[in-house]
Parts: structure tokens; sequence; C-alpha cells
């Protein structure tokens, strides 16, 4: 997906009242403050009571749901006829500020603010993003995305990526 893409469709479910918080590789773009690769889709935490009215404004604009084996209500995927694919990960809190339905977020999580195409957005924080990138078979995109943010920020990178990291301390892509 393309940065105007994610800006238009970002500004759409503003004027709508629906807050969105940029997830994934557009995270790790919008807190690097510029795109570094291209981006398959855009991945999103919206809050689930949302989601209907996200689906309808989505749907009039060309989008429909494109099943995948893991989809649930919480995390599923929108497309539209040009390839544009929004990964939507919703979650509930309760008033004590606990994930009770969802992607299990919690509300510090969406406390990051970057910029995409010079825009505002809100995101997954750094350390969060860092975090949410460890616990699974990392690859080659992963470790390109944690090396520039630890690079930027000034991190150690996870261990879970030492297998792209040679003797000498250098990444080896």
């Amino acid at each position: 997906m393309e940065a105007e893409k994610v800006i238009e469709i970002y500004e759409l479910l503003n004027r709508y009242n629906i807050e969105i918080i940029i997830d994934g590789g557009w995270a790790v773009d919008a807190l690097l403050g510029e795109q570094t690769r291209k981006h398959e889709d855009l991945d999103i935490a919206i809050d689930h009571n949302d989601v209907p009215k996200f689906k309808s404004i989505l749907s009039k604009q060309g989008f429909i749901d494109f099943p995948r084996d893991d989809s649930k209500d919480y995390n599923f995927v929108m497309a539209d006829s040009v390839g544009n694919k929004i990964d939507v990960h919703s979650f509930l809190f309760d008033d004590h500020g606990n994930c009770i339905y969802g992607i299990t977020y919690q509300k510090d999580n969406f406390l990051g603010i970057g910029k995409i195409n010079g825009i505002e957005v809100k995101c997954i924080a750094l350390q969060d993003l860092v975090k949410f990138h460890t616990g699974y078979e990392v690859d080659e995109i992963d470790y390109h995305d944690i090396q520039l943010l630890c690079e930027k920020f000034g991190l150690l990178i996870p261990k879970d990526y030492d297998k792209f990291i040679n003797v000498n301390g250098s990444g080896n892509l």
C-alpha cells in the first residue's frame, strides 16, 4: 500500500470519528518519519465497537472482506480491487483499561506519534513496536524494520535477530 493511500484512509476514518492506531510496518516508518520499504498492507488497531462503522465506511470505498485461514471477528483483512489491504486488529478495554476482547493491547501501546508523508499519525509506541517484533520466527523484513528503529533511537537489537548479525556486529543483509 502506498503512503498516499494510508493517509487517505487515516484521514477518512478520522472524519467519521474512528480512531485508528497504525501498527506493523507502517508504524515503523511513521516513527522513522519516512517510508523505508514497500508495504503489502496497512496494519491498524481499532476499538472493536468501531468495527461495524469502519466496515461500512470502507465498503463505500470499494473494500471487501478478504478471508484468510486465521480470520476472526477481531483480526481480519479488507481489500480493494487494486490490491490495497488493511489488516484490522480490534480490541475492547473495560472501564479499568484492561483488554477484555480481541488483540491483547494495553492502552500505553497506543502512545506513539509518527509521520507518514509529513502527516502526523497515531501509532504503536516505539518500545512496544520493537517488542511486538519478537517472539516468533522473524524474517529479513522484520530485521530491516527493527535494525532501523534500534539504530535511530539507540536501542539494542533484540536477541531474536542474532541470526542476521555477523560476528563483527554488522547486519548481513
